[in-house]
């Protein structure tokens, strides 16, 4: 007898660990908002034809820029308006993937124009998804390239005048009259006959790119209900009723049956170390060679860490040093820094990860090491840390331990030891050091290493040189946290 499941498609996060706060189970977006509806149909067709596993998403600015939020797929952010750019990158160097851009009508009509223009005329092997609200949803409502005629908005409070702001952009209209594409409609998620259409129309598109056929796109019309100021149920009627007399629905271009599909050939792994060695003028280095081989416990291996504290602290200069020294131990590395725009005094963080093998996605959202130069930053990021991780901190700036009995626990008086040295901005090195030492991740010589590459001061090498050595004595002589027996 079959059972109907309703769940979640499997090209969704069943729970979006991902996404800050305690709602782990429901997505950001207003209510009446259309990027649900389209996102459903995008994750059903991925997983409908079980090309999850080998997709990546590119979502740069606008009300979806916490896509990566929803979607278990490859996830990368691009700058405003470069989405098409980062995913023809993409997709020529991993020319195995379903490659999909997600952009609305300010990003990719806009700033992005050129971008998507370009691409579609070269004809990449890429999908598009445009979602086109016919306004700047995110940013407070202003006029977009697609806003109507006499539509107001926050910067056309009297109604767009094409004497003043000129027509809006018509964008299936102008890319269908180029050569290269092989497939571009435009739909609709007025009704549920429209977003039946939706639904066929974005599998199609993501097919034609499966199939090797070339460049896709889908125009998909949506309601705003905040930024029109309208109830959801108005705006979806605003949609059928008064878009698509501007923005009349239909497929442009196909000429996907016409097509002889076409693969980029797979260049393989990439260049060799040696060859990024040489690249890089590395083949020299005698003191790299001299490298002692690490092998951390099990425990320790192939670290995610989350370093956390306040703007001018070291944060991301910490995760700098760290990264270097693992690309110099042999590691594949990333480092992803984010910051406060205050950065001086704000809160920062950064995101490192050493690997025995490639590196998928630069966050890390469930740390196995977590970092506190502060207090604010263990109550925020506590919670995350894996189970049988590790919890560094400050103990003589962080007056209360982690609550968590499930992880591991390194208190170090980094800001005090970096003081009898002269200078507490050091706290950083010395945090480090006691990490290296911790758990053998990477070997002492290699930070050594990395201190000159990566801080943009020569002079004070020596001073952070001796704030590393500070923090591996400190864990070297405290066994009960990890160091060894024998002090240096």
């Amino acid at each position: 007898m079959a059972v109907e499941i309703l769940q979640k498609p499997g090209g969704f996060c069943h729970i979006y660990e991902r996404k800050p706060g305690l709602d782990k189970v429901s997505t950001h977006y207003c209510l009446g908002c259309g990027h649900g509806n389209l996102h459903k149909l995008i994750a059903e067709a991925l997983d409908d034809m079980k090309l999850a596993d080998r997709t990546i998403l590119v979502s740069p600015v606008g009300c979806s820029v916490f896509a990566y939020y929803y979607f278990d797929v490859g996830n990368i952010q691009a700058p405003h308006g470069r989405a098409p750019a980062v995913a023809t990158g993409i997709k020529r160097s991993r020319p195995g993937s379903i490659v999909m851009t997600y952009q609305g009508d300010g990003d990719l009509a806009a700033i992005g124009w050129n971008n998507v223009f370009q691409a579609a005329n070269r004809g990449e092997h890429i999908t598009v998804f445009f979602v086109n609200n016919v306004i700047y949803g995110m940013t407070g409502s202003q006029m977009a390239p697609t806003t109507l005629i006499g539509q107001k908005t926050m910067t056309t409070p009297r109604g767009r005048d094409p004497k003043n702001e000129g027509f809006p952009i018509k964008v299936c209209e102008v890319l269908s009259v180029l050569d290269a594409p092989a497939y571009i409609e435009r739909v609709s998620l007025a009704d549920t006959k429209s977003i039946n259409q939706t639904r066929r129309a974005v599998r199609k598109a993501i097919k034609c790119q499966a199939d090797g056929k070339g460049f896709s796109m889908v125009e998909v019309l949506s309601p705003c209900p905040t930024g029109w100021r309208q109830e959801p149920i108005q705006a979806k009627r605003w949609v059928g009723e008064v878009m698509t007399k501007h923005f009349p629905l239909g497929v442009f271009k196909d000429v996907i049956s016409e097509r002889e599909p076409y693969f980029f050939p797979d260049t393989g792994q990439g260049p060799s170390l040696d060859e990024v060695k040489r690249v890089l003028g590395w083949e020299d280095d005698a003191d790299e060679a001299a490298l002692p081989e690490v092998k951390p416990s099990k425990e320790n291996q192939n670290p995610h860490v989350k370093i956390a504290g306040f703007g001018g602290q070291g944060i991301l200069v910490m995760g700098l040093v760290l990264a270097e020294a693992g690309m110099r131990q042999g590691y594949h590395v990333s480092w992803l820094p984010s910051y406060g725009p205050e950065m001086r005094g704000g809160t920062a963080h950064c995101h490192v990860i050493l690997s025995d093998v490639k590196v998928g996605s630069p966050l890390v959202s469930k740390p196995t090491v977590l970092i506190a130069q502060n207090r604010p930053s263990l109550e925020r990021f506590e919670a995350n840390v894996a189970p049988g991780g590790l919890i560094l901190y400050d103990s003589s700036l962080i007056d209360v331990a982690p609550r968590r009995k499930d992880v591991r626990v390194l208190p170090v008086p980094a800001a005090k030891l970096a003081d009898e040295l002269g200078d507490t901005k050091v706290s950083n090195m010395v945090t480090l050091g006691a990490l290296v030492e911790h758990t053998g991740a990477v070997s002492r010589e290699a930070v050594l290493q990395a201190l000159p590459v990566a801080l943009p001061r020569k002079e004070f090498v020596e001073l952070n040189n001796k704030a590393v050595e500070a923090g591996v004595n400190y864990a070297l002589s405290h066994p009960q946290n990890g160091g060894r027996d024998e002090p240096l």
